[in-house]
């Protein structure tokens, strides 16, 4: 059966990010897992969620996380979550409510203020978090990404980069944005700076 918030998420087209204060029991209505995610992931929405590290110990949440870690879902868990939220291609927020006040238990919000504190509250716990699974999705490039940050890292410019990887400019748009997603970084700079803390361009240069 879906539900308001199953039908909100079904408009998202890039990006969804969930915060979820659940631990062992995904909490309705909003939990770190829903019935239609893995359709998203299908059709190349970027996710990226997280989950306080007792998720890690209940086994029945701890299995839904990884196997959406494995369908291509970046997890990641803290000691705390502070509160529960989705946030939709950076556009819409989805966040409980008093049922006295909505039915289904969430209201949603497209104002710019409620939407950009959000984010940066996600973005500023992100680098901070812990993958669920180690080496996994959340934790390395494909090849052709790593190429791409080795490029930007040394003075290539978007369009010489598109012509370096063979693709256009639009992509090497869109894969750096996915990358500074997943990096939590807020510039390119920081990116770089970012991914060579990891070795994921010293794999590639050496």
């Amino acid at each position: 059966m879906t539900t308001p918030r199953d039908d909100l998420l079904a408009d998202a087209r890039r990006e969804v990010l969930v915060m979820s204060t659940s631990g062992p029991a995904a909490r309705a209505p909003l939990g770190a897992v829903r019935p239609n995610d893995h359709v998203h992931l299908g059709r190349g929405v970027s996710y990226r969620i997280l989950v306080p590290d007792t998720a890690r110990t209940a086994p029945a949440l701890s299995r839904r996380l990884g196997t959406l870690a494995l369908a291509g879902a970046s997890v990641r868990t803290l000691p705390t979550v502070p509160t529960d939220a989705l946030v939709l291609d950076r556009s819409l927020v989805v966040l409980p409510a008093d049922r006295a006040i909505s039915s289904s238990g969430v209201l949603a919000f497209r104002l710019p203020g409620v939407v950009t504190t959000t984010v940066e509250l996600f973005d500023r716990l992100w680098p901070a978090a812990t993958p669920l699974i180690e080496g996994g999705h959340d934790e390395e490039l494909d090849q052709r990404q790593a190429r791409l940050l080795e490029l930007l890292t040394t003075g290539h410019t978007d369009e010489s980069a598109a012509a370096e990887l063979g693709v256009s400019v639009r992509t090497v748009r869109r894969m750096v944005a996915d990358i500074m997603r997943r990096l939590g970084a807020r510039s390119r700079f920081q990116a770089g700076v970012k991914a060579a803390d990891r070795g994921w361009l010293l794999a590639e240069v050496g």
